[in-house]
């Protein structure tokens, strides 16, 4: 794996920590429709896409297109981990199954 590919995976759970911001945001009750969309966890979540983004296409110069969106995948194993760890929510059977067969296909993918 090159320094690209590690970068747009350290991406993958950025992007990760953006939806879990936005998630804490959503179930809390806000005092009004401005405060809910203008309030730091998704101003943060946002500038986090952004980042990623320009960062993504920068590390897309020296990565193959095939690889771009097999490292993406890897989003849900993150939000997996961090929505037990911080939002407490349960891994269910279907969810670590579903999670298993995401990491066993990006091996079968990535295998010469």
């Amino acid at each position: 794996m090159n320094k690209y590919m590690l970068l747009m995976l350290v991406c993958t759970a950025f992007s990760a920590v953006s939806q879990i911001l936005l998630k804490q945001s959503a179930n809390q009750e806000h005092e009004s429709i401005l405060k809910e969309y203008l309030n730091w966890r998704v101003i943060t979540a946002y500038l986090i896409f952004g980042a990623v983004l320009l960062v993504n296409t920068y590390a897309y110069t020296q990565v193959e297109l095939k690889y771009g969106p097999v490292l993406d995948t890897f989003t849900y194993v993150f939000v997996l981990i961090l929505s037990w760890l911080v939002l407490k929510e349960k891994i269910t059977r279907g969810k670590l199954i579903g999670n298993l067969l995401i990491v066993a296909g990006v091996l079968i993918y990535t295998m010469p």
